[in-house]
């Protein structure tokens, strides 16, 4: 480094629209931390919500957003062992949970709200927060990975124990969805998407589903998947709607199958009567991204399997503006924005 400072992103009080770039001094690595060359961030529907309302974070101004990120270390703290200068990282989200159970809200302090992001040319951040990113991924593809890739892998792999032969849908074809299907593909499972579009249907069919729905002219979509699964119903299905969708996961759902609640991009309520839910003997578990040890694993199933996340748009540092507008009106996988040359 020849330079003392950086720029980074902030908004002085909530909305996106107050979005600025700003000069910080580079921060130096404490005890047990590591300075980390910011070479991509990938932006979630979550970092739009924050920007916007805090999404019951307790924000402190200015705040730098988004929590996902992939970067080089640069220069390491007293005490650290787990990086050396020159690896290259990938954030967590939950930062202090490493395996096991997980914690309460409350509990679990989460990067990119209330914790300061990444939408910085340097941040400085304790190593136990970050793990070694995918070898067969460009830094854009690998910043995808901390939150959108790692849900869809505790719905399914770690807490799913998804295998070969069974049923899985996704719905939509966002940054989870389509990290599910690669997913599910890369285990035997048969896939199901349901979206309003034939194009974007036809694009996940590419990525390895094996049948796609549209949800607009078949809003009756549980019956097909019934049909489709010879009247047995998916064993796993990604609820990403909420509402009254809810219901229809439930009738598309096998005896003792598993529904995955997800995204809310309907509503943040679910309606859902009670008898039909005793009737398949479903399990309905919400997933909320996962621990460090989790996202270990899989890094190395990305490099095994060869996994290319998609990404749908990658926006230069300057237009982080622009890639959060791309975020609010929708995209095929994943925005991204490169922040430094690599």
């Amino acid at each position: 480094m020849n330079t003392t400072t950086m720029h980074r992103w902030e908004i002085p009080s909530y909305g996106v629209e107050k979005l600025a770039l700003q000069s910080a001094p580079i921060p130096t690595p404490k005890v047990g931390e590591i300075l980390v060359e910011v070479h991509a961030v990938s932006l979630n529907y979550r970092d739009l919500v924050v920007a916007e309302n805090g999404m019951t974070a307790n924000i402190k101004f200015p705040f730098t957003p988004a929590s996902d990120m992939t970067g080089r270390v640069v220069a390491v703290g007293e005490g650290v062992t787990r990086f050396a200068v020159g690896d290259q990282v990938i954030s967590t989200y939950i930062t202090n949970w490493i395996d096991g159970a997980p914690l309460s809200w409350a509990d679990s302090p989460t990067q990119g709200g209330p914790i300061p992001g990444m939408l910085s040319e340097y941040v400085s951040t304790p190593a136990d927060w970050c793990v070694h990113a995918p070898k067969s991924l460009s830094p854009e593809e690998a910043s995808t990975l901390p939150i959108a890739a790692l849900t869809a892998w505790m719905a399914l792999v770690e807490q799913g124990n998804l295998h070969a032969g069974q049923t899985v849908v996704v719905q939509g074809t966002g940054g989870v969805s389509l990290f599910a299907v690669q997913i599910a593909a890369a285990n035997g499972a048969q896939v199901i998407v349901t979206s309003s579009s034939d194009t974007k249907i036809a694009q996940a069919i590419e990525l390895g589903a094996t049948h796609g729905i549209n949800r607009t002219t078949t809003p009756d979509w549980h019956t097909v998947v019934r049909e489709m699964t010879g009247g047995r119903g998916a064993d796993h299905i990604l609820e990403m709607a909420g509402g009254d969708n809810m219901l229809k996961s439930l009738q598309a759902v096998a005896p003792g199958g598993r529904i995955s609640v997800i995204g809310l991009l309907e509503s943040d309520e679910i309606t859902l009567p009670i008898m039909p839910l005793l009737g398949t003997r479903a399990s309905i578990v919400a997933i909320a991204v996962g621990p460090r040890r989790a996202l270990e694993d899989l890094v190395r199933m990305v490099d095994l399997h060869r996994i290319k996340p998609v990404v749908d748009a990658v926006y230069p540092f300057s237009q982080v503006r622009e890639a959060y507008a791309h975020v609010q009106r929708g995209a095929f996988g994943k925005v991204v924005v490169k922040v430094r040359g690599h």
